[in-house]
This record gives C-alpha cells, structure tokens and sequence, in this order.
C-alpha cells in the first residue's frame, strides 16, 4: 500500500509542474458510454508503476454515481496479475479532461489527445508530457494507424523514442 501511495504522489506531482510547452490540445467531444469498456495498451511512457508490465489493459465503465470506474490490470514477469482500481470524472463538458484518482484524494490529469472516429484506438497524455499511452480496442494496432499516432506526437510535445511498446500476449 505504501508503494501505491508513493507511486500516485508522484505522478500527480509531475502532472502539476509547470514548462515551456505550448498548451495541450485535446479531442473536441469523448462520448463517455463509447469510450467505456476494455482497452488495451499498445505503447506507453516508463513509469516505476508500470515497469515490468505485460498484458496491460484498462477498463472503464460508468458508476451508478455518475463517477468513471477505473480498472487496471497487468502482468509481471513472473506471471503475477497487478491491478489498480480507481475513479475519474471529466473537467469540463468535453469530457475529453479527465482527472484520475487511484488514491484519494490525490487526482493525476488523462487528457485524450487523439481519438479515432470509431473509438478504436486512443492516445492519453498529460499537460507536463511525462505521462503517454497509446491504447487500442484491440490488443494490436495496425501498422499505418500507428505510423499516424507517432507522426502527430512530436506537434504535441511528446518524445517517440521515450515509448515502450507493450507486450501483449494473445
């Protein structure tokens, strides 16, 4: 439990610092019951929280209390399941800004930069750019579909050769 906490002070105090960069875009409008269900990571920022990590998936669904439930799950190299639960709820009526708490009540921004259409492929960041996800509904992502993600990411701010890709086992 200590090792969570400290893991969620940090990304919250890395999600707060200030920098030089130009603000971050969002997606325009996230349908929340669309964007509810399983995604799975294709490529990510290394966070101590996460090293290690295969098989990784987040579920969302919306709570009777009209909270965003948040499970994430993985596996370790000695095939141990690690989760975190949490909650978030949208900033604003975009719903594309999203605070995330695994630990309350210490809330980390999910900022949606790219979405596609038919909401089978996403990207989430964060303002500071030190927190990155390349999420798919499927556990790959075609080819040409990641080419354009990674074309759009330097715009943003975001280090490409910073993403480790994930290894999902199918």
């Amino acid at each position: 439990m200590y090792r969570l906490f400290l893991l969620f002070i940090a990304l919250f105090a890395a999600s707060g610092c200030t920098n030089s960069y130009a603000p971050l875009p969002t997606v325009q409008n996230v349908d929340i019951e669309r964007y509810s269900g399983r995604w799975y990571e294709i490529a990510r920022y290394e966070h101590y929280f996460e090293k290690g990590c295969r098989n990784v998936t987040a579920d969302y669904g919306i709570r009777e209390d009209g909270e965003i439930g948040v499970l994430n799950r993985c596996t370790t190299e000695g095939k141990r399941v690690k989760e975190a639960k949490g909650v978030a709820y949208a900033t604003d009526v975009s719903n594309s800004k999203l605070k995330v708490s695994f630990f309350r009540p210490f809330y980390g921004d999910y900022w949606i930069l790219m979405l596609d259409k038919e909401y089978r492929y996403a990207v989430v960041g964060d303002p500071s750019r030190a927190y990155l996800w390349i999420l798919s509904r499927k556990p790959t992502l075609e080819g040409e579909i990641t080419e354009e993600i990674l074309a759009g990411l330097p715009a943003l701010g975001y280090d490409t050769a910073k993403l480790i890709w994930t290894e999902q086992e199918q």
